[in-house]
């Protein structure tokens, strides 16, 4: 009797330890890392390099609220919907759909800031905002109650679609944010 238990222990272990192995195999697997794979990409903040070239404002020779009414003038005129508006400050966002399920969407931020004793003159400090969003289609189930049988589930064609953001990004400096410094100061010219 003690013989027989002996063995169905032996086999017990002889079974579970291909399977135990294989797991022990596996997790050590996954605790390797890949050729190049432990190098981390420096940190986003520490590529940030705040250069005087690549600056999101400009100088204009014009009062705060001056400014600050060409900017909202200007974002008005290309069609973005002013979210915020007040002296010193404006904010306006434009959605775009590019492809069939992709959608984008702009929010546009300007501070306008006194320069000089005077007050004549304003800087525009204008950071812009990309947002990405996606179609996402959820699939919808049915149930059905069928009397003494209870609920069947049954999938349906039909789908809710959803918008899913998937990306965002400040516009880097550049051509995006002179031509809009080159509306407003066309804008404060008709001003005049």
């Amino acid at each position: 009797m003690d013989l027989r238990r002996d063995r169905r222990r032996s086999l017990r272990r002889t079974a579970a330890g291909p399977i135990a192995a294989l797991l022990l195999s596996a997790a050590a697997a996954g605790c390797t890392l890949a050729p190049g794979a432990g190098d981390k990409a420096p940190s986003v903040y520490q590529r940030e390099r705040f250069q005087p070239d690549e600056t999101f404002s400009r100088l204009f020779d014009a009062g705060v609220a001056d400014t600050c009414e060409a900017a909202r003038r200007a974002l008005l005129s290309q069609g973005y919907l002013i979210t915020a508006a007040r002296g010193d400050a404006v904010s306006g966002s434009k959605r775009f759909q590019p492809e069939n399920e992709v959608h984008i969407e702009i929010s546009f931020n300007v501070v306008c800031v006194p320069e000089g004793s005077d007050g004549t003159l304003a800087t525009a400090y204008v950071s812009a905002q990309q947002d990405r969003y996606v179609l996402k289609k959820v699939p919808n189930n049915t149930s059905v109650g069928v009397g003494p049988f209870g609920s069947i589930s049954v999938p349906l064609s039909s789908s809710e679609d959803s918008l899913v953001k998937v990306g965002s990004e400040t516009i880097p400096a550049g051509p995006f944010y002179d031509r809009y410094f080159a509306l407003v100061q066309r804008l404060l010219g008709d001003m005049r």
